[in-house]
Order: C-alpha cells, then sequence, then structure tokens
C-alpha cells in the first residue's frame, strides 16, 4: 500500500509537470458579472447615460483607430529621453513611445547582444503605448501631431526629474496637454493630461490608454503568464486572448492595466484607482490590443478636464514592483504557491545580496528548506526501512492468501499492527512537502532575477537550460540550442541511485515502474531553466545522503 500510494504521487507529479510542459497554466477568464457590468454607471457618477452609451461604442472603434499613428508623416520628430534605466524615442504624433530600451537588459546573454526593447511591435502595426481623449467627434489622439517645450532629455544618476510637455489643437479647438516627468533612479514615468474645451459647447468623452505589443510566436517559458493582466477590485485578473478578432471586456476598480511576459512588464497606473473599463482585443497581425477607458467626462466651455497617470516600463522584479507601490508586484503570481514561493524568493535575493551568485545561492536555499524538513524526511526514510524489513514477511502472507485477498489484506494489516508500523508513514510526510517543492518549480522557472544569472563553468544562464558545446544538429526531446545537457543528466543519474537506495516494492511490476521514473524525468527536465534543474540535482544529492546516513544506522 506505501508503494503504490508512492508511484501514484510520482505519477501525479509527471502528469501535472507534463501538463505544463505541454499546454502551459490556465488562465483565468473574465466572469459573466464581469463583461456585462462593463456599461454600467457608478452609483456616484452624474454623466447621463447617452453619454456612457457614447463612449462604450467609441471603445469598439478605438483599437481600429489606434493602428493609425504607425503611418510616417512629414511634420512627426523625435524626442529621445535617455537615462541610467532605459533609452526611450517618443514621437510627437500621438503622441506615442516609438521604442522603450531597458540598458540593464539585453536580447541574450552575449554583452554585445542588443537591448532588450519592450516595444515588441514590427513597422506598421501601431502604435506600443498612447494615452488620449475620446469624444464624439475624436476616437483618441493618434494622427494628432503636438509642439513639445524640448527635443531631448539626457539624465545621469545625480539629475533630479525632468519632464516634457505635448500640447495640441483639435480643429473643433479641444486643447490637449501631456506632461511626462522622467526619473533617474527608475522605471517610473509620470504623465498627468489636460483637456481644455475650447469650444463653445460642452464636450462629453473619456480619457483612454492604447496599449499594444506583439506576443512571441513560441511561449518563452512554460511556467508563467503572457498577455494582458489588470488589477480588478484588488484581485489580478489575467485577461487572455488567443483567437484573431476575439475580444474581452472587464469593468470594475481597475488598479493598473498591464501586458506582461515572462520578465517584463508595460503597466499604466492611475493615481486613483477607480471604476473604469478594459478592453482586450486579438487583431489579425498577431498583435494584442488593449484599450483602458475612465468613465466619461463631461467638459463646460473653457472649462478643463485632467487624469494623472503612473507608467512603469521595466522588469518584473519583485522588489522594484513592491517598491513601486499601487500593489503592481501583484503581477508576479506564482498561482495556488504564490503564498509559499514569494518568501523564498525573498530568501534567495537575501543570499545573492552576500554570495552574488545565485547558482550558490540556490544551493543554499535549497539545502536550507532541506533542514527544515530533516525531521519529516528522516521520519519518512525511517518508516520506509521499516517497511523493508516486513517484506519477506508480507511476501510469504500474499503467496499464502493469493487466492482469498480479503484475508491477505487482514493479516497484512495485522503484521502492520504487530511490528507497530505505520504503512503511510513512509508517504505522508514527502505529501507535506508538496507545496514547498512547487513553489520553488514555480519561482526558479519564472522569476527574473535568474535571466541572465551566470553560475560556474559553461552555465551561463540560470533561465535558460543547460548546454555543454553547441551542436550543429537537431537532438530529439531537445530545444534548441542543442548541447549535452550536462546538468539534466547528472540529475536523472542521480535519481536513479536514489531509487536503487529505496526498498524495492514487493510487486516486480511496481519496481520497474519506480526504476523507469528517473529516464521518465530526465527526458521531461531537459529543456528546463538550469537553475531548476540545479535545485533538483541539489535536493537528490541531500535526499541520498540522508538515505544512507538512516539506513546505515543500527536498529
Amino acid at each position: 500500500m506505501d508503494k503504490k500510494t508512492i508511484i501514484a504521487f510520482a505519477l501525479s507529479f509527471v502528469v501535472l509537470v507534463g501538463w505544463s510542459f505541454f499546454f502551459g497554466p490556465k488562465q483565468d477568464q473574465p466572469s459573466t458579472d464581469q463583461k456585462t457590468v462593463s456599461q454600467e454607471v457608478p452609483k456616484d457618477q452624474s454623466v447621463p447615460a447617452q453619454a456612457l452609451e457614447k463612449a462604450s461604442e467609441m471603445s469598439s472603434a478605438a483599437p481600429v483607430q489606434a493602428l493609425a499613428a504607425s503611418v510616417p508623416r512629414a511634420d512627426e520628430k523625435e524626442i529621445t529621453v535617455d537615462t541610467p534605466f532605459y533609452r526611450a524615442v517618443f514621437s510627437n504624433v500621438g503622441p506615442a513611445i516609438k521604442s522603450f530600451e531597458l540598458k540593464k537588459y539585453r536580447q541574450r546573454v552575449e554583452v554585445d547582444s542588443p537591448l532588450i526593447d519592450l516595444n515588441t511591435l514590427k513597422e506598421g502595426m501601431g502604435n506600443y503605448l498612447v494615452a488620449g481623449f475620446q469624444n464624439q467627434t475624436n476616437n483618441g489622439t493618434s494622427n494628432l501631431v503636438f509642439h513639445t517645450d524640448q527635443d531631448a532629455i539626457r539624465l545621469t544618476p545625480e539629475s533630479s526629474p525632468q519632464t516634457i510637455t505635448f500640447q495640441a489643437q483639435t480643429k473643433e479647438g479641444i486643447v490637449l496637454m501631456q506632461t511626462l516627468r522622467f526619473y533617474p533612479d527608475q522605471y517610473r514615468i509620470d504623465l498627468k493630461a489636460e483637456v481644455t474645451n475650447g469650444t463653445a459647447n460642452p464636450v462629453t468623452g473619456s480619457f483612454a490608454i492604447f496599449l499594444m505589443a506583439m506576443p512571441p510566436e513560441k511561449a518563452a517559458s512554460y511556467y508563467s503568464y503572457e498577455g494582458f493582466a489588470v488589477l480588478l477590485d484588488d484581485k489580478l485578473e489575467e485577461t487572455e486572448v488567443e483567437d484573431v478578432n476575439e475580444e474581452k471586456t472587464v469593468s470594475g476598480k481597475l488598479g493598473w492595466i498591464a501586458y506582461e511576459d515572462n520578465f517584463f512588464i508595460s503597466a499604466v497606473v492611475p493615481e486613483v484607482a477607480e471604476k473604469g473599463t478594459f478592453r482586450a482585443q486579438k487583431l489579425p497581425s498577431g498583435a494584442l490590443n488593449g484599450v483602458y477607458l475612465l468613465p466619461p467626462v463631461t467638459i463646460n466651455p473653457n472649462g478643463i478636464q485632467s487624469v494623472e497617470y503612473e507608467y512603469y516600463l521595466g522588469p518584473r522584479d519583485l522588489g522594484i514592483m513592491k517598491k513601486f507601490g499601487k500593489n503592481l508586484e501583484q503581477a508576479i503570481n506564482f498561482g495556488w504557491t504564490d503564498i509559499i514561493a514569494k518568501p523564498l524568493l525573498y530568501i534567495l535575493r537575501f543570499f545573492h545580496d552576500y554570495l552574488h551568485n545565485y547558482g550558490v545561492s540556490i544551493i543554499l536555499l535549497t539545502i536550507l528548506v532541506k533542514m527544515l524538513f530533516w525531521p519529516l524526511t528522516h521520519k519518512s526514510y525511517k518508516s520506509m526501512k521499516e517497511m523493508q524489513k516486513l517484506q519477506p514477511m508480507m511476501t510469504k502472507l500474499r503467496e499464502k492468501y493469493k487466492s482469498d485477498k480479503q484475508k491477505m489484506n487482514q493479516e497484512i494489516m495485522g503484521l502492520y499492527k504487530t511490528y507497530k508500523v505505520n504503512p503511510m508513514g513512509g508517504c505522508l510526510p514527502m505529501v507535506i512537502q508538496i507545496p514547498v517543492f512547487f513553489a520553488l518549480f514555480r519561482v526558479l522557472g519564472n522569476c527574473i532575477e535568474l535571466r541572465h544569472a551566470p553560475f560556474v563553468f559553461w552555465i551561463n544562464d540560470l533561465s535558460a537550460p543547460d548546454r555543454l558545446f553547441n551542436f550543429s544538429f537537431e537532438i530529439p526531446f531537445m530545444t534548441a540550442p542543442y548541447g549535452i545537457p550536462v546538468l539534466t543528466l547528472l540529475m536523472g543519474g542521480s535519481m536513479f541511485l536514489q531509487q536503487k537506495m529505496t526498498p524495492t516494492p514487493g510487486d516486480p511490476m511496481q519496481a520497474k515502474i519506480m526504476m523507469f521514473l528517473p529516464v521518465i524525468f530526465t527526458f521531461m527536465f531537459i529543456n528546463f531553466p538550469s537553475g531548476l534543474v540545479l535545485y533538483w540535482l541539489i535536493n537528490n544529492l541531500l535526499s541520498i545522503g540522508q538515505q544512507y546516513r538512516i539506513y546505515k544506522m543500527p536498529t
């Protein structure tokens, strides 16, 4: 019974990991209530229902309108913002961000590799990030030419924050002004959008943000979500759109909206979380288009309305995002293991602050977790050792009562009682450790800290599979680059040795299944990040040492 339980656990793990490998995590879908309330007016909102209806119609046209800004114009000019953290290029048409390169992150591990650009759109697809104001005569400002008070900004670590002001007037007489504030030591950008009604009639419209991205053809990770996410009513909502022309809408108190991939995030955070609507759409080009609309406002002649946002355009770094505030760190989600995974990540970062090597930090974290569970594991191995002593007697009972299973089970249970052995004693302590293991699995496969982080020798990126040498030919079951997966092979070997040390089940079929598991795990881990494989290898070696010590102890 003990062995069957262990086999069931092992096979369940294979199914779970295999499911993550082939299909990836399922994302939460917007509820029916969230979809239907997207056109409701808050009780404290005095805007007429007709105005909200017009705003909803405008939001439907918004994705198409946002695409037009990618067409070059003769009167377009570029404004460069250079800080220690990033180099951004703005267009005065829109105004829009044309590129946003992060200086601390490169596309590949090589030092001369191009910088990461958060604008993943190809030429002609549209604008990465645009703020505007929609009304009855103007569905956004994506084609409007703005005048600027500066042509370039360069910030050094000693600089004070600086601002750029964009200003334009529509043909109807509506004056639009956007003021952007840049910081030398943050990925944060402050935006104040102001609208002045220079017409003779009231103007009703909505402040809007357009956010677009081109997702990769193949998911960069098996462990993380890539797509739009919002903080809806203080809870993370991942709004996934997979099919062309598919649309999803959520509404409620929006703390922020964002596009995120495995390692980076582009987030729009209103100064005050309030009722808003977010529409996500997949365009025929494959690009994802998101439109964030605030509730409609009516501006009287000569009246002014304004709204303030904060942009966070940078790494999905838990520490940096927590310091940013506004609950942005909730975008880093480790699923049902989140409550365990985040403390483990903090501990990993703590070790790195002193050791300056994430590989060594993973080893220390593995040792720490092993020490915490040492009493449970000790109890498990000790119980398995006691079970091993009973194997000869259990074999005789199975042979004696092979034609009477009920009698056989009674005799086996009597054997357990006589020798005071709990058949579940070897498995239950292991089951208690499952949440911690899966938390480590998510952290080591999903944290930006391991991206391009070197360990030793040929392992120069703990977020990528380990490969010794580069082969020009393909290897079955292996993703590029192709080479010798040394860590994975060592992990498989250590798991095989651990199985050899484990008491053999009485059932020959069970024994074969248990010995075949290391082969299955080796094939599954062949494309996993080397940081995750390193954890598994060290954990196996520690388990082998513990097993050896227990089995060699005199009884």
